[in-house]
């Protein structure tokens, strides 16, 4: 059965995770009608999130190695450091430092308080609603071209917001973009680029816990994962391969249309969510 919910999540990981709607609130929402009936946790959900960064990385693969390249060459003055590519290079870096900090000075509060289903919730209509806002109001004129370091500072904080979950780390620097006034495309292409470092390096951090620092049932203050390695790699590779297919067709749907659906989708499911929990449906 542990299997058989792997692959659910792992389809839910892959569908979510570059759709503003937080792939780590849903994966702790589904986990809680699977046979499961809890929080797959976050060690589990970190892991699987390398699957869908790996997809990120082959999608945007000629424009990584371009930036890559780019910035190596303008340590060595090969290349003007106001290079467009070595520039997003040092913003992407830049970018990352407040995730990785916030992310190490609350790991404990990440991983056990700010999981409360009571919390998501909230996290996902009150960013819903912001998402709205946001697209409504931004006026989506600015390209990545005019990505300044402060801006790609304040982005580093948005994406850091998506340690909580119901947050989303694609919707709370896409909404932090729109608000800049930065097109739809290229806010969510930042973020998606943004993510990278910080969502493998997270991963792999949890797959190294996991192997050096295995957790016992019955230790003190040790929350045994409910999937073992097997089925956790197996999400993992599922995520990976729906997670293609998705952020082609999301990259698609936004240079055309708006995030009103997202919207709406998160306040339908935030309020659905705080009624399951008031009726002892789900555990929080």
């Amino acid at each position: 059965m542990d299997f058989i919910n792997a692959i659910i999540l792992g389809l839910v990981q892959g569908l979510t995770e570059f759709l503003p709607v937080s792939s780590s609130a849903h994966i702790a929402i589904v986990g809680q009608f699977l046979g499961t009936g809890a929080d797959p946790g976050a060690q589990f959900t970190a892991i699987t999130q390398i699957g869908t960064e790996l997809a990120v990385v082959i999608f945007f693969w000629h424009d990584i190695v371009r930036i890559i390249g780019q910035w190596a060459r303008s340590l060595s003055g090969r290349v003007p450091r106001n290079d467009p590519d070595a520039r997003m290079g040092w913003l992407i870096i830049i970018g990352s430092l407040p995730i990785v900090i916030l992310g190490l000075l609350f790991q404990d509060q990440i991983e056990t308080v700010l999981r409360n289903l009571w919390i998501t919730a909230t996290m996902l209509i009150v960013f819903g609603i912001l998402l709205g806002i946001a697209d409504y109001v931004g006026a989506k004129k600015r390209k990545l071209k005019d990505l300044t370091y402060p801006d790609g500072v304040v982005y580093g904080f948005a994406q850091s917001l998506a340690l909580v979950p119901g947050v989303s780390r694609s919707g709370g620097t896409i909404t932090l973009g729109l608000f800049m006034g930065y097109e739809r495309r290229a806010a969510a292409r930042y973020a998606f680029l943004l993510a990278i470092p910080a969502v493998l390096g997270s991963g792999f951090y949890q797959v190294y816990k996991s192997i050096a620092k295995p957790c016992i049932d019955g230790a003190v203050g040790c929350k045994p994962e409910i999937f073992g390695a097997f089925e956790t790699l197996v999400a993992t590779v599922v995520a990976f391969v729906v997670a293609l297919f998705v952020i082609g067709l999301f990259m698609n749907y936004i240079s055309k249309r708006s995030f009103l659906p997202f919207v709406i989708y998160r306040i339908v499911l935030g309020t659905a969510v705080f009624v399951l929990l008031a009726t002892n449906v789900i555990n929080a």
